[in-house]
């Protein structure tokens, strides 16, 4: 499970490797990987000047040449990876036990659906968007502590119509399915 162990300069060059590979990888992941507890992941990047995760995936973020038109980023659902306006678009929201129910630790369908939805208005390449209709599955729970990494892709483009997929997942493993056809509002009609 665990590797040997390793020099410490060892460690750190290839716990570099590993988040320019994953920045999704949280210091629990890097330190099951090392072997090695969670403080000397953190003294690790620490070292070699590595953000904590959310700060690294903000500037993955940052990284993007497009910025979303059809809400403001603090009405996406998640923290935004990757956006390709009119094309595709990818988040992660961490569960915290705020969005769980308390007596099984299980992620409320809410959180799921609301991050997929607005993930799927933000890849529409107009000045607003709107949910028309959704077609979703639930797959299995997500549990509080699990990171949900969505993936929005446009299908289908009709005028203003869109049909866009979203694919939800935990460690490669999927957990939510939605097709949502997405109306862009004439600009317009659009008030600012």
């Amino acid at each position: 499970m665990a590797k040997c162990s390793i020099n410490k300069n060892t460690r750190q060059h290839q716990l570099s490797r590993y988040l320019n590979e994953d920045p999704f990888l949280t210091d629990d992941d890097l330190s099951r990987i090392f072997g090695v507890s969670i403080q000397t992941i953190r003294l690790d990047r620490f070292d070699l000047h590595i953000p904590e995760l959310r700060e690294r995936l903000k500037n993955v973020a940052r990284g993007g040449n497009r910025q979303l038109r059809t809400m403001d980023g603090g009405e996406l659902v998640g923290d935004l990876v990757d956006l390709d306006i009119g094309n595709s678009g990818i988040s992660i929201l961490p569960v915290t036990p705020a969005m769980t129910l308390n007596k099984t630790s299980v992620a409320r369908g809410h959180h799921i659906f609301a991050q997929a939805n607005s993930l799927a208005v933000a890849v529409i390449d107009a000045g607003a968007a709107l949910t028309g209709s959704a077609r979703v599955s639930y797959k299995r729970p997500v549990y509080c502590g699990e990171k949900i990494l969505a993936k929005a892709v446009i299908k289908i483009k009709k005028g203003n119509k869109y049909m866009v997929k979203v694919t939800s997942e935990v460690k490669d493993e999927i957990v939510f399915k939605g097709k949502f056809l997405v109306f862009a509002l004439q600009e317009e009609g659009v008030s600012q």
